[in-house]
């Protein structure tokens, strides 16, 4: 091994499970309950007029992409405010979407190798996303987790990169960023001194070869199996 790993953040959506799913089932979870409690917002957003409204949400919203809860709030609040609901509604709404949100389903290999993983080093979730590891029941594997809402700052900002760092008590140089998108769990992590680590289930063609990760696999169990290996070979290693 050519570097050292001291520590491990870790992207959760699309790198520890699908996030399309999840996606799918908000959207159909919203427009019931909506049907159910709002009758006229349902019939005014549907599911796609409800995508669309959320994606213009973001679009007119820049200074909240790092929240997306926040985001979230503000186009159930349009929703209901444009078809005449009661607003009163509105944090049933979230509440609603919050529970269907956290109802994830983990790719095939990442649980066993997520534990595999936090047995050699410590591992800290950084995410843009808005998923509770408590609710959902993974959190005992990390030592924290650090959200672009509760930083103020979203990946791509070395900000939350370096935060994550300094919780860890550990440099850069020594932690290993891990995630699936190429540009904010990779480029940006190693821009901001981070070693990166590329899980691409996808096969897909690496872009960007004057900037290379540092690995890659095409699942965790890959990141676990070079670890074991690593880890083990260090340990033999005379100080």
């Amino acid at each position: 091994m050519s570097f050292q790993i001291r520590a491990i953040t870790l992207d959760l959506d699309d790198t520890l499970w699908p996030f399309a799913p999840i996606g799918a089932r908000i959207d159909q979870v919203l427009y019931e309950w909506m049907l159910e409690h709002s009758p006229v917002t349902a019939l005014r957003f549907p599911v796609a007029a409800m995508r669309e409204l959320r994606e213009r949400s973001f679009a007119q919203n820049p200074q909240l992409h790092h929240d997306l809860s926040a985001l979230r709030r503000l186009t159930l609040e349009q929703a209901l405010r444009e078809s005449g609901g009661d607003l009163a509604l509105l944090e049933p709404a979230y509440a609603a979407f919050y529970a269907a949100r956290n109802q994830v389903e983990c790719y095939p290999d990442a649980l066993d190798a997520l534990a595999r993983i936090a047995a050699h080093v410590p591992v800290a979730a950084l995410s843009n996303g808005n998923a509770d590891l408590e609710r959902i029941g993974l959190m005992h594997h990390f030592v924290f987790q650090l959200g672009s809402r509760e930083h103020g700052a979203a990946k791509p900002e070395p900000s939350i990169f370096h935060a994550a760092c300094e919780r860890l008590g550990v440099p850069p140089a020594q932690v290993l960023h891990v995630g699936d998108h190429i540009d904010m769990d990779v480029r940006d992590a190693l821009d901001a001194g981070l070693r990166a680590c590329w899980i691409d289930r996808d096969a897909r063609d690496w872009p960007h070869p004057a900037q290379t990760p540092d690995l890659q696999f095409d699942t965790l169990t890959g990141l676990a199996d070079w670890l074991d290996v690593h880890r083990s070979a260090a340990a033999r290693t005379p100080s």
